[in-house]
């Protein structure tokens, strides 16, 4: 049997763009009790793996410490095309949805790079400046490998 060709895929070049250009990114976690958790997170996207940041301690790690195993979106460009019949109204959007399993880092130089490109992306202006070692000591990189990407987009035109 043929896979059916999915309509509006995006290329793998507008998947990439996005991950490059989105602000935010939702990490979705499996919690103890078995149930999603989902977080807004800021993000980078760095030789084709997801990198973000935060406290050394909080209920993601902990999610992540038991369960490896990811969920990761992004979306951007949604406009809301207005219809005849509310049933016919729609948005126009991109998105790429990842899954994959997300590491903490533990290479303090590899952490120092990826922190070098959350704060290009994020806040340019303190670019170059030097990391105290006590902020080091509180702060997580974890590392999503990607296992599987998909980008979806609809524009409104048939």
């Amino acid at each position: 049997m043929q896979a059916r060709m999915k309509k509006y895929q995006l290329t793998d070049a507008q998947t990439e763009a996005l991950l490059l250009s989105a602000q935010v990114g939702h990490l979705g976690t499996v919690g103890e009790d078995g149930f999603p958790y989902v977080t807004p997170i800021h993000f980078v996207f760095v030789d084709g793996c997801i990198y973000f940041h935060g406290l050394t301690k909080g209920l993601k790690l902990d999610n992540l410490r038991k369960n490896f195993n990811v969920c990761f979106e992004v979306e951007s460009g949604y406009t809301y095309l207005q219809a005849n019949t509310p049933c016919d109204t729609n948005t126009a959007y991109q998105s790429v949805i990842i899954r994959g399993e997300a590491m903490p880092l533990v290479d303090k130089d590899r952490i120092i790079y990826i922190l070098d490109a959350i704060v290009a992306k994020y806040t340019p202006q303190h670019k170059g400046k030097i990391y105290p070692n006590e902020m080091l000591k509180m702060t997580g990189v974890v590392e999503i490998k990607v296992r599987e990407r998909t980008g979806k987009y609809f524009n409104g035109l048939a």
